[in-house]
């Protein structure tokens, strides 16, 4: 792979174990490739809910080939049915993200115990955001995008020198995580609906789970089930596609689709997305 990027005078600290925590993300996994080789022993780990998308898995398989060592796999202990159970069949939202602190946090930190770990986060330097913060005093994280100047043009331009490329939900969803996330735009959930029915279906019946009556209906996207969202699909579609048009002139060329498919969703609500499922 030719490297644009040679992290002139790069450091870190031998007294630590050195870890790259992988979402699946496109970012994560460009920061993965940018690592390799430069720091011995360097441990590269996915927390894995048990609730994410195939063309996830794939792209970690295809990661792990690229690196040449395995990619440590983390399962909670406990299954999300077992905690939404435990939480009263109330579904993860933006105001309680129980999942993320249950499946994904606990997982890593468990794995890391009380050694004094550099932990190499994925944000980029065009980002306003820092991911995962531990409270753990021997956490000590590291952005070795931003200390680069490393921007989204930077990290596309990593996966394809590496012929990794994008990972395939690109095509229809902005971020990684699991199939139910709740920070998931319509157009992302009608995206599901098409490319995994089942797991929308099963999306369907947690939600149903937490429907009990007047007051107390749970739903993925706040004020609206997705049995209303599927009767209301090409509706979506049809809107999504206008807002994409106008993007793809306005970008002129210069923005990958997948790039310009984030800008529209994201600017859908803006509401930020959940900044700890770096892990």
């Amino acid at each position: 792979m030719s490297n644009i990027f040679d992290l002139k005078n790069f450091s870190y600290d031998p007294s630590r174990r050195q870890i790259c925590p992988l979402s699946g993300g496109k970012d994560s996994t460009a920061l993965a490739i940018l690592l390799k080789g430069k720091i011995p022993n360097l441990e590269y780990v996915f927390t894995d809910t048990g609730a994410e998308l195939p063309e996830a898995y794939e792209y970690l398989d295809k990661l792990e080939a690229f690196l040449g060592q395995p990619i440590v796999r983390l399962n909670s202990d406990k299954t999300f049915d077992f905690l939404l159970q435990k939480h009263g069949n109330y579904l993860p939202s933006a105001r309680a993200r129980w999942c993320t602190a249950e499946m994904k946090i606990k997982s890593y930190e468990r794995y890391i115990g009380d050694d004094l770990i550099e932990s190499y986060v994925g944000i980029r330097a065009d980002e306003n955001r820092e991911g995962y913060i531990s409270d753990k005093p021997n956490i000590s994280p590291r952005y070795p995008f931003k200390e680069y100047g490393i921007d989204l043009a930077g990290v596309n331009q990593i996966l394809e020198d590496s012929g990794i490329g994008m990972p395939k939900y690109y095509e229809w969803r902005s971020r990684s995580g699991c199939y139910f996330c709740f920070f998931q735009r319509q157009i992302e959930w009608v995206g599901l609906k098409e490319r995994h029915p089942d797991l929308f279906e099963k999306a369907k019946e947690y939600e149903k789970r937490g429907y009990v009556g007047e007051g107390r209906n749970f739903t993925w996207v706040n004020g609206t089930s997705l049995e209303e969202m599927e009767a209301r699909s090409e509706e979506i579609k049809q809107k999504h596609e206008e807002k994409m048009e106008k993007a793809r002139i306005k970008a002129c060329g210069k923005k990958d689709l997948s790039d310009i498919f984030t800008d529209v969703v994201n600017d859908d609500d803006g509401e930020d997305a959940c900044l700890i499922c770096d892990l």
